[in-house]
């Protein structure tokens, strides 16, 4: 049985032995201590925080794996390069076509590996499109798949050190499937269908809330990182919480282990075979954001909702053995429109906007009062343009503008749609709120006029169903996020019916695009390209192989897993 061990005491001078020491306790790292358990190996996984499951346990639960034999059930076959073909559009001059080969080629295994060697299950959509679904080799299904469900109760004691949800995603504490399931939350008042399988997943919560304190149906990432758990914990591998490593191990050839904080004190863990980075990333390393992050020079410009433990130690530590980080891509991160939302206790919540820019009688506008994108692309494209528009600025802000029947039919943000109340939200100021246009550009310190103008202009054209300006609802992953039963276009309707609401959004991340320099193995590298023996990064340790672009719904976990994966049968295939 595992035991997920928050403290213990140890001297200075501890030594302890294991075959791979896995740094991070996310999806990247349960993924190769796992696989290397499987192999017969040794493995300690030392996580800094509290809690296991790293961003993975806020995350949507998403990868994106193709050719897999989910996507073959489905009835999507493709040929072996026609997803190179895609990232090697998306990446331009940032690909590297033996890291996703690799990918391309082992992620299928490691997706039949998880699926009927652990507890971990996934489930495929008949149609999720790529991102940029126009583009050369993209795919309009078969690539992107979402964790099942999991019964918390199956995690007996190690529920409690689950990596929370974020309490945004949440309705009374119940945390929304990002599948089929949120397409019914958001057309409860409009389907009988819908209203009754709200009904049903609401009573069941609230009697497993009266039964059991919280709500036992684990979706999304939550339901990953309790999959990987469990499988972890029938293994017996042992998860040390509280625990960062603060410095890596070398001898004259070889990182050898690393040092790990363990409540205070140091402990030396010997890895014989190899060590895993996959501390998650740089989000919250402030001095490596002033350097990479264009909107954020003082490096507090930017929000970002992963763990705040996710401070770059996995860099820093691969630098000082000769790592390289690799800064180059166009764009750092994962970017994500967020709004701050202010909670009962003080606090400020992040909230994620995924879905609601591309619903029907909603569209952004800059400072000057003026639309700047397609609302309805992807959130990383959208965080590019609001970058873009916001040059020059004191700040890098947009606002996402609704009328009062987008708002009560679709919501926005972290207002919820009809029937639930937002006047919590109008009192607190998240959400401003305008009798007219122009009241409401007032209340934002927009030009009137000018704001006044954009929705006429956009009107003119919305009535007909056309965006001529931007292209609402002209692509295919635009079409996938409106309101399929809105037409002629499902992502395009006036704003006229007043009062008029806005949301400030400002630029966000849910994960590391730069990170260190590694090869297909998933070794770390040298700057002269050569090896770092016993030295792996995976997950958002590592850089991306998109080529800091966003091609599909979960292009961080997909290879994160599979990279996990191939770093494991590296170093067992090494140590054979």
């Amino acid at each position: 049985m595992l035991t997920f061990v928050l403290e213990m005491s140890m001297s200075v001078a501890q030594q302890v032995e294991c075959d791979v020491l896995v740094i991070g306790s996310g999806a990247s790292g349960m993924s190769a201590a796992i696989t290397a358990v499987s192999r017969g190996l040794k493995v300690i996984v030392a996580e800094k925080a509290p809690h296991y499951g790293g961003t993975t346990s806020r995350s949507g639960g998403w990868l994106w794996v193709p050719n897999t034999h989910l996507a073959k059930a489905m009835g999507h076959h493709e040929s072996p390069d026609q997803a190179l073909t895609y990232i090697k559009d998306q990446a331009g001059e940032h690909f590297d076509e033996a890291r996703t080969r690799a990918f391309l080629n082992h992620g299928p295994a490691a997706i039949d590996f998880f699926m009927s060697k652990t507890a971990v299950q996934f489930d495929m959509p008949l149609t999720f499109p790529d991102y940029h679904a126009e583009a050369p080799g993209a795919a309009q299904g078969g690539r992107s798949m979402v964790t099942r469900p999991y019964d918390a109760r199956e995690l007996g004691p190690l529920l409690k050190t689950l990596g929370p949800v974020l309490p945004e995603l949440t309705v009374f504490g119940l945390t929304i499937g990002s599948g089929k399931e949120i397409i019914h939350f958001m057309r409860a008042s409009r389907s009988l269908e819908s209203a009754w399988y709200v009904t049903k997943r609401l009573t069941k919560h609230f009697g497993e809330v009266l039964t059991y304190g919280r709500g036992m149906t684990l979706t999304n990432g939550n339901a990953l990182a309790a999959r990987l758990a469990k499988t972890a914990s029938d293994m017996s591998i042992p998860v040390w919480l509280s625990s960062p490593a603060v410095e890596l191990l070398r001898d004259e050839t070889h990182v050898t282990g690393a040092v790990v904080d363990r409540e205070g004190s140091r402990v030396n863990v010997k890895a014989r075979l190899g060590v895993v980075l996959a501390s998650g990333g740089i989000p919250h390393d402030v001095e490596r954001i002033k350097k990479v992050y264009p909107h954020a020079p003082n490096g507090m410009e930017h929000w970002s909702p992963t763990p705040s433990t996710n401070q770059g130690d996995g860099a820093r530590m691969a630098e000082a053995v000769g790592g390289v980080f690799d800064d180059s891509l166009p764009n750092a991160a994962a970017w994500t429109p967020m709004s701050l939302v202010p909670r009962k206790d003080g606090s400020t919540g992040i909230m994620p906007h995924f879905i609601d820019r591309a619903k029907p009688g909603v569209i952004a506008v800059a400072k000057s009062g003026k639309r700047f994108t397609n609302e309805a692309n992807s959130y990383h494209d959208v965080v590019q343009a609001m970058v873009q528009v916001s040059k020059g600025q004191d700040e890098t802000a947009v606002y996402l503008i609704a009328d009062h029947r987008a708002i009560r039919r679709y919501g926005l943000g972290f207002v919820k749609p009809f029937p639930m109340p937002m006047g919590e939200h109008l009192r607190n100021g998240y959400l401003k709120k305008g009798r007219t246009v122009a009241d409401l550009a007032q209340q934002l310190g927009i030009n009137p006029g000018a704001l006044e103008e954009t929705i006429r202009e956009y009107n003119d054209q919305a009535r007909f169903g056309r965006d001529p300006q931007f292209g609402r609802g002209s692509k295919a992953y635009n079409r996938y996020q409106g309101d399929a039963l809105h037409g002629p276009n499902p992502c395009v309707e006036p704003l006229q019916s007043g009062p008029f609401y806005a949301i400030k959004l400002v630029p966000g991340d849910i994960g590391s695009f730069m990170g260190l320099k590694t090869d297909a193995h998933s070794c770390v590298i040298q700057a002269d390209g050569v090896v770092i023996p016993g030295l792996y990064a995976v997950g958002n340790d590592a850089v991306s192989i998109m080529g800091g672009e966003y091609p599909g719904a979960g292009i961080t976990l997909g290879p994160g897993l599979t990279f996990g994966y191939i770093a494991a049968n590296h170093i067992a295939d090494q140590a054979r």
